[in-house]
């Protein structure tokens, strides 16, 4: 029985899909469930698993952009098992020519270089300049280079020296291309504006010094600084409900939910799975979804319903050491914050100077529904339950608020 293979769905409103890489060649045996390829939709980078054990016949190419429910593959269920155990694996692809090297000769040149010599008043001029005379035009009987035509050669400053100069094409992948799309598009048409401020980390690296390990040991889950930004953000969005909308034709859409995005880097690129509900969860609760993202994101597993949706956003470029940056905001959204690294720097205190982690982070907004007050108002409360999470994110009880 020959099984024809469609693409399936793989979230509302996509309509094509692009084979991103096929994991099976063309005559392969394949087992039920076995992963055969890689599919690129506009959101996501999912695998695609065989539907019936059987020999395969592959019916799109690496690149080639299907629509959903288009055959890409057939699977013979008929044939028999080969001997040997397991299905062959995908195998090497074969190397491309070499690229030839600036410094072999070439055919043709587009420029006649002299075929004679160079004057002694030629020679010395061309020494000072530190030039080749063969790459010099002579205009003197028989091609000699004359002094005149030393003098007006001017040093090349990019003359390749034998280094490879090689370059690379690569296609870019549908979710790289959206999402390029969508930078673009939020440049464009929003008007994106971006205000600082700095946070003084003591207090939470004081809380996780103390706590961390007991909070690992009983929920199996590292406290990181998500959580405390993450509730910082719930309590700042409360107060500012301005931040948590967007704009929906002529009408400003106002959430009365919190579903956090995150921005993580993934082996397909930049992804953005939400955290939903962020209002009702606890330290522990946000610290076991952002593991859980972050790990189906890491393994390739992430859906499209996982990265749908979203009010608002927290990207942490700090973990590649960024000092400062002015984040895009993730259309529709109106909002984004951006994490920075942590550098120990002195401050006043009290009159004094001190030295303390500190962070600076950014808030890019949406200046056409949410206005200067609103959005330094907000990052201002961010900063403040930061610089007093005990009181402003715990209640005054570190140890109920942990589950501890």
């Amino acid at each position: 029985m020959i099984l024809e293979m469609k693409v399936p769905s793989p979230g509302e409103s996509i309509t094509e899909v692009e084979i991103a890489e096929w994991l099976v060649q063309d005559g392969d045996y394949v087992e039920k469930d076995q992963a055969i390829a890689e599919v690129d939709s506009d959101k996501a980078t999912l695998e695609l698993p065989a539907e019936a054990s059987g020999t395969i016949t592959l019916k799109a190419e690496e690149g080639d952009a299907v629509a959903v429910g288009a055959i890409v593959c057939l699977i013979d269920t008929s044939a028999a098992k080969p001997e040997g155990g397991e299905a062959p694996a995908k195998a090497e692809k074969k190397e491309e020519a070499p690229v030839k090297e600036a410094s072999q000769p070439v055919a043709a040149e587009s420029k006649t270089y002299a075929t004679g010599t160079a004057s002694p008043a030629a020679k010395k001029v061309l020494a000072e300049k530190g030039i080749d005379a063969s790459s010099v035009s002579g205009t003197g009987k028989d091609g000699r280079i004359t002094q005149d035509d030393a003098v007006k050669a001017v040093p090349s400053m990019g003359t390749p020296t034998g280094g490879n100069r090689g370059t690379t094409h690569s296609k870019m992948s549908m979710l790289r291309r959206k999402v390029a799309e969508r930078l673009v598009e939020a440049k464009n048409t929003t008007a994106m504006l971006t205000t600082f401020n700095e946070v003084n980390m003591t207090p939470i690296f004081e809380l996780r010094k103390k706590y961390k390990e007991d909070f690992k040991a009983k929920h199996g889950v590292s406290l990181g600084f998500m959580s405390f930004f993450s509730l910082a953000v719930v309590r700042a969005l409360k107060m500012y409900p301005a931040v948590n909308s967007m704009i929906d034709g002529k009408e400003m859409l106002t959430y009365d939910f919190v579903d956090i995005s995150i921005a993580v880097s993934g082996p397909k690129g930049l992804m953005v799975p939400v955290i939903r509900n962020a209002e009702n969860l606890t330290f522990r609760g946000v610290e076991s979804e952002v593991k859980r993202l972050a790990l189906r994101a890491r393994d390739g597993q992430i859906t499209v319903d996982e990265m749908t949706g979203g009010t608002f956003t927290i990207t942490n470029g700090g973990v590649f050491g960024s000092m400062l940056s002015t984040p895009i905001i993730n259309p529709p959204q109106s909002g984004i914050l951006g994490m920075h690294n942590i550098i120990q720097r002195p401050i006043a205190v009290d009159g004094k100077v001190e030295i303390h982690p500190m962070m600076y982070v950014a808030l890019s907004y949406d200046h056409r529904i949410i206005d200067g007050k609103e959005s330094v108002g907000f990052l201002v409360a961010v900063k403040e339950a930061l610089e007093n999470p005990e009181e402003l994110l715990m209640d005054n009880n570190v140890k109920k608020a942990l589950e501890m």
